[in-house]
């Protein structure tokens, strides 16, 4: 029975891929387990490590940082890449104020750590490490473990204070929610109100009246015309068309007109009427509205249209169809000739039949060729963030240059690619499935070694009374800072409570406290605001967890 003791416990290559497997294959198994309506999820890997390093096991010193740095690099360039193309526009109109909110969770908590620290024995190693534990923030805690090792600093204490309040932080989050909720929310603050989003279509038809237009060609109309719309359908005399940009306007035209819900009382002043007839609703049988024309769903398939502008296809003269919406990741955005085509973007075409199949050799519409990720694009990504995140940045003020490091590197690298990639005409689509794949990989590997590395002093630290005072202050840097811009959101920016609680569950990187949200909200204003926040606030609190180290150590 050596042999099988040698199995597990001499550290080898075959070792470490077991006891690395063993401990995320239970983990994750065990994470799929609800209590209290909690699931811990992938979180449980790091628990499951804490465990296993407790029981004694072990793998080589420098595997363990291999496969650590490997798996967080990994994840954080995933995750940048899946919130890269809405990082930007997040930051727009209704984002903005959801943002800044959210950015005011991140400082309060920052502050609190920073002058908890001038205030107890606590060292700010340790200190990071309770804040990204209290934040559930595990970017940001491999950050900071980068940053103590440029500075020459031990990153075990680090990650330990992160293992001690970890849990509490996951839980602070929907306790601070519960409290809000019981203490401080009134009736009409559980009434939807509807979350600002510039990219949402809106469909309506207007009747020409204003003699401004007429004789006007919907070229000339576009260009005299601030405001952003896609005419569809045109119909005269009983006939129904696909206008292209050289079609006049005539008097008593129907239009069917996409835009923005926000534009449609200018438009109506434009055209002169608005008809009453509701087009929003998703029953509605496109292909029954008229026999002439017909209305389909073709996905971008092929890697030469990714980057290039919508309009210098010529679609519309050349094959006298019309591209009403856009779909992208979920989102519906107007089909404007400035739109910057990406591959996997489904188009809504309308025009006759025939065209439209001359149309779907354009654009490919094969989705069986997606399938495939493009890994070559996602490891030239990976070098790209590796290297920006070894670049040293001189601050004033501070002795030794920054550096992003593994964490902080990757993630910008994957936000920009994942944003102007087509631009450059760089393919950066993946699968929902492969994207999930690669992240959930990196994310495990990086939680398993974490909490093995952490494992063999978790439970001693716990029981000492700095362990104690760790939780209390990592439970107090998670609850005060969300109850405190709870009442903010609620009283002064007079938001609702669905819309509240999704920006402190994104501020907060707590999915766990987005899906009890979800369970007592009954629209989708929390996974929307959660979406709005989540990339500015994790991304912040990466660049925050190494700013701190850089300037008190």
């Amino acid at each position: 029975m050596e042999w099988l003791y040698d199995l597990f416990f001499e550290q080898t290559a075959l070792q470490a891929v077991i006891i690395l497997s063993l401990i995320i294959s239970s983990g994750l198994g065990l994470g799929k387990l609800h209590i209290c309506g909690i699931s811990l999820g992938v979180t449980f890997v790091f628990f499951m490590g804490i465990l296993a390093g407790h029981l004694g096991f072990a793998i080589d010193p420098q595997m363990l940082t291999y496969a650590e740095s490997f798996g967080l690099v990994l994840f954080v360039y995933a995750l940048g890449l899946q919130v890269g193309p809405g990082f930007f526009s997040s930051l727009q109109q209704g984002g903005y104020k959801l943002n800044m909110l959210g950015l005011g969770v991140i400082l309060l908590g920052t502050i609190m750590a920073v002058t908890l620290t001038a205030i107890t024995p606590i060292s700010m190693p340790d200190m990071v490490g309770i804040l990204c534990g209290a934040t559930t923030n595990t970017p940001a805690l491999g950050a900071a473990q980068q940053t103590l090792k440029q500075l020459g600093e031990s990153t075990s204490g680090a990650a330990l204070s992160c293992a001690v309040t970890y849990p509490l932080g996951v839980v602070g989050v929907i306790l601070a929610i519960i409290a809000v909720k019981k203490l401080f929310v009134r009736p009409s603050d559980m009434e939807q109100h509807e979350h600002e989003d510039p990219n949402h279509t809106y469909i309506a038809t207007f009747q020409v009246h204003n003699p401004a237009i007429y004789n006007k060609s919907i070229h000339d109309l576009v260009h005299i015309s601030t405001i952003k719309f896609v005419i569809s359908r045109l119909w005269r005399n009983g006939q129904v068309s696909i206008p292209t940009s050289e079609k006049i306007l005539k008097e008593h035209d129907r239009l069917l007109v996409i835009t923005t819900e926000k534009d449609v009382q200018a438009l109506t002043i434009l055209f002169g009427e608005q008809e009453k007839k509701d087009w929003n609703k998703e029953d509605i049988d496109w292909n029954a509205i008229d026999s002439e024309l017909i209305s389909k769903h073709i996905v971008i398939s092929r890697p030469e249209i990714n980057g290039k502008k919508l309009g210098s296809l010529r679609l519309r003269n050349t094959y006298g169809i019309n591209i009403s919406r856009v779909l992208r990741s979920g989102v519906q955005l107007l089909a404007t000739p400035e739109l910057v085509l990406q591959l996997g973007d489904r188009l809504t075409v309308v025009g006759e039949a025939a065209a439209i199949k001359n149309v779907e050799k354009v654009l490919g519409n094969t989705v069986k060729t997606l399938k495939d990720p493009n890994l070559a694009s996602i490891f030239i990504g990976i070098v790209l963030g590796l290297i920006v995140g070894s670049i040293p940045i001189a601050i004033p003020g501070i002795s030794s240059p920054v550096k992003l490091g593994l964490a902080g590197g990757p993630i910008i690298a994957g936000i920009v690619i994942g944003s102007y990639g087509p631009r450059l005409h760089l393919v950066t689509y993946t699968t929902r499935s492969a994207s999930l794949m690669l992240r959930g990989i990196g994310l495990s590997l990086y939680l398993a070694c974490l909490g093995l590395d952490s494992g063999a002093h978790f439970f001693d630290t716990v029981m000492r009374p700095e362990g104690a005072l760790w939780i209390g202050i990592g439970f107090l840097i998670t609850f005060i800072p969300v109850v405190i811009m709870a009442l903010v959101a609620l009283r002064l920016c007079k938001m609702d409570f669905g819309n509240t609680c999704g920006m402190l569950c994104g501020s907060m990187a707590n999915p766990m406290a987005l899906n009890y949200a979800n369970d007592i909200i009954p629209n989708d204003n929390p996974a929307i605001s959660y979406a709005t926040v989540y990339p500015l606030g994790m991304f912040i609190r990466v660049i925050i967890a190494q700013l701190i180290l850089m300037i008190f150590l």
